[in-house]
């Protein structure tokens, strides 16, 4: 659970880091393609638990960005995420070690 609380944390740089590796074509297709799904379901109003929940309702889109996180940066690489990541060292190490990295 607190793994998931740290994602939370950086929720809005992951938007960003997302957008940017769903363009690289260093990141296989399959990955680009989640990326753009959980893009759609992160913006949706459709969630499994409303986002008007406190604390709890964040927690969903959280839990989904880390499977989806998890499975691109093994695939592309810790590097090309690092590449893009647009917040400071200290968060990318918690996104790398959430990833299962570091």
């Amino acid at each position: 659970m607190s793994r998931v609380k740290e994602l939370a944390r950086v929720v809005p740089e992951l938007g960003s880091l997302f957008l940017r590796l769903a363009r690289d074509p260093r990141v296989p297709l399959a990955r680009r393609l989640q990326l753009i799904v959980l893009g759609a379901y992160l913006v949706s109003p459709i969630d499994l638990l409303p986002d008007f929940i406190p604390v709890v309702g964040h927690l969903d889109d959280a839990a989904v960005a880390a499977v989806v996180l998890r499975g691109v940066v093994r695939s592309a690489g810790p590097e090309v995420v690092a590449e893009h990541w647009p917040g400071s060292a200290r968060t990318l190490n918690v996104v790398l070690r959430l990833a299962g990295y570091g």
